[in-house]
């Protein structure tokens, strides 16, 4: 028989969900007047008009939601909504050229967000067409090998120009890693109604080491066409952790992460991109003011921040080149301080166990799967920019969802949170 929750419980998950959001709005709100009084010694409204317009979207996003799903997990809204808030204000200290078209991102990622969880009847669709999506996946990653620019003029070319917009470009790795979640849930669903999970000859079968040939090569042909080191970094591992997730083998794991290790030698031996990441990594203090520089600044930054941090607008922060982008995090870690950047660490962490716990309960292996994917997706992602950022870890390139600038990012990101958001209802609304 179906449970449902009681009326009551609709209400305390809506009331927990603005709680959380006028939280948020009060964050923002003093973060934005402590920057007009840093910058300009007085109070100017040009501050206050994207956290303004972000709580409108927010109160918009929140009233449909609890209408149309009022069993959703009323964690994500929040966290999320929270996070890219302060990517708006860290886009209003760092780089307030680029406010206007990331505030733009932000609302038709939010858009995206709520149709997503509220539109689908359910996800056949999605299961059905693995093959589809991912040929869509692989003709996006011919067509930016192809016809792939930059619009810096310099650096790797991986966007596409979208037609009849001018001036408006769109990274396909974006959505290829989300294709690519959907093919491997799907397929690893259907290898799971084929065949027991049990058996060493099943778990080291053809049916799973081809997908692993497959996302190796397609990792090669990202690092070595395109030099995008984050983006195959980060499809391998989330790959190998959905392979583990599916298996239960860690030799497939020891396996991946050797293939992972002599692709990265070949590149780092192949291309200046890949040894000079490594480099700056392993010393960066021979090349401090030059090819090292946006590392070495970015330690500075952490340095200075120490524990309460300069406060907004005091530090300096944007003496590290794209530091709106790539480096948000070592921005929060000057001007938040250690405090600051473990609030950030914790959205992640927090984050990563609503996933999980969105997956635990799924009791179809399709969901399972995609919840498990999005939420790695997400954490590795984290994970990999923040590591890098402090040097735990070398450069990657990628972004820090939700907050760096980027609107292939932002938007992409959103559409996953509302596969997350939809999710959580669904198993709700099942009697989990």
């Amino acid at each position: 028989m179906t449970n449902y929750l009681p009326e009551d419980a609709r209400d305390i998950n809506g009331s927990r969900e603005r709680r959380l959001l006028l939280l948020a709005a009060l964050f923002l709100g003093l973060n934005a007047l402590a920057l007009s009084l840093a910058t300009t010694r007085g109070v100017v409204w040009a501050h206050f008009w994207a956290p303004a317009g972000w709580l409108v979207v927010m109160l918009l996003a929140h009233l449909l939601l609890d209408h149309f799903r009022p069993l959703r997990d009323p964690l994500l809204l929040p966290l999320i909504g929270f996070m890219m808030g302060w990517g708006l204000l860290l886009q209003d200290r760092l780089a307030p050229n680029f406010l206007g078209r990331q505030f733009v991102w932000f609302a038709l990622g939010t858009f995206l967000l709520v149709l997503v969880a509220i539109w689908p009847r359910n996800l056949r669709w999605l299961r059905r067409y693995r093959y589809s999506w991912l040929t869509i996946g692989i003709l996006l990653l011919v067509a930016t090998l192809l016809f792939g620019v930059n619009p810096a003029g310099y650096g790797a070319a991986l966007w596409l120009k979208l037609p009849f917009i001018p001036g408006v470009y769109f990274q396909p790795s974006e959505l290829l890693k989300l294709l690519l979640v959907v093919f491997l849930a799907s397929y690893f669903d259907e290898r799971e109604q084929l065949a027991p999970l049990s058996g060493i000859a099943r778990l080291r079968s053809l049916a799973f080491l081809a997908p692993l040939g497959l996302m190796w090569g397609l990792c090669i042909v990202l690092l070595i066409w395109q030099r995008d080191l984050g983006a195959a970094t980060l499809f391998f591992m989330a790959f190998l952790a959905m392979l583990y997730l599916a298996t239960g083998d860690r030799w497939y794991v020891l396996g991946g992460l050797l293939m992972m290790l002599v692709a990265g030698v070949i590149g780092y031996f192949a291309f200046d991109l890949v040894a000079l990441r490594v480099d700056a990594w392993i010393n960066p203090w021979p090349d401090a003011d030059d090819r090292a520089f946006q590392i070495v600044q970015s330690l500075y930054a952490i340095g200075a921040g120490n524990v309460l941090g300069q406060g907004i607008g005091q530090g300096f922060p944007d003496y590290i080149p794209v530091v709106h982008s790539d480096f948000v995090f070592a921005a929060v870690a000057e001007e938040w301080g250690l405090v600051g950047s473990l609030a950030v660490a914790g959205c992640f962490a927090v984050l990563a166990h609503r996933g999980l716990r969105i997956a635990s309960r799924s009791r179809r292996p399709f969901r399972l799967y995609l919840a498990a994917g999005i939420t790695i997706l997400f954490a590795v992602q984290a994970f990999l920019i923040m590591g890098g950022v402090t040097k735990l870890l070398p450069l990657t390139g990628v972004t820090l969802p939700f907050m760096s600038y980027g609107g292939s990012s932002l938007v992409m990101s959103c559409v996953m949170a509302g596969l997350l958001l939809y999710l959580s209802t669904a198993e709700a609304e099942i009697g989990l």
